[in-house]
């Protein structure tokens, strides 16, 4: 994987860590977010994906750890969702699509991602556990789609589990997070098996990742979720999604 030049590789990268600030304040591993970054710098579909999955699992990996240390993390709501999952994001990081299939997937859950980023949901504090078939079948649909495209799953998951009432608040940033890192870390096994090149320069992106992650963690310690820059963000997602489309 060839970074941009010079002059543009550090605004690159400060937008890969910056992404990851953003969404690690509310439990993701930012994965729509660095697809985002790179389609808009031009990179390769070959590239994204697995160097979404690598920064996806580098990133949930302190933010599960986190929530998981404040309790807010619950295996009872989690093993379901990944008894499908798991193998469905290993059979979709296995899967080789065209470059217009690829960005055409990707386009459409960058548009997802950006709905969910620019839409603020009122939460209900009522909960209401979901079934164990419908977190089956929502565990296999998304991890499928976290395998093929890279984002992860999280961006989709944390809506429905709102949307539903089937958490709250904190117990949907650490399942999001954990499924994340779950996904990512099979669909990297699933890439890896079907004997795909892993990019080269990938650590480069990870350690911004890893920066922009403990940047998030800090703000959101002290100053809550940046609405305002979520907001913007949310307007990078749209913009990107539409630079994929006229890429088709």
């Amino acid at each position: 994987m060839e970074l941009p030049p010079s002059g543009q590789s550090i605004w690159f990268l400060i937008l890969i860590g910056l992404a990851a600030a953003l969404y690690s304040s509310v439990g993701q591993g930012g994965g729509s977010g660095y697809l985002a970054v790179m389609a808009l710098y031009g990179m390769s579909p070959a590239h994204m994906k697995p160097a979404a999955l690598i920064m996806n699992i580098f990133v949930t990996s302190l933010v599960w750890y986190r929530h998981y240390r404040a309790g807010e993390f619950k295996w009872v709501l989690f093993w379901p969702f990944i008894v499908t999952s798991i193998p469905a994001a290993f059979v979709g990081g296995a899967l080789t699509l065209g470059p217009s299939l690829y960005r055409a997937l990707v386009a459409v859950a960058l548009l997802v991602a950006a709905l969910r980023t620019l839409w603020r949901s009122q939460v209900d504090d009522t909960v209401v556990r979901p079934t164990a078939t419908a977190m089956l079948i929502t565990g296999a649909v998304l991890g499928l789609v976290s395998g093929a495209t890279g984002v992860g799953g999280g961006i989709f998951l944390a809506p429905l589990l709102l949307y539903f009432r089937w958490c709250d608040l904190r117990e949907t940033f650490a399942l999001s997070a954990a499924f994340i890192w779950v996904n990512s870390v099979a669909a990297v096994f699933g890439y890896g098996f079907a004997g795909h090149a892993f990019p080269l320069n990938v650590a480069w992106l990870v350690v911004a990742a890893l920066a922009g992650t403990f940047v998030g963690v800090k703000i959101v310690a002290f100053y809550g979720t940046p609405h305002r820059l979520q907001r913007l963000l949310g307007i990078v997602l749209a913009v990107a999604a539409v630079r994929m489309l006229t890429d088709l």
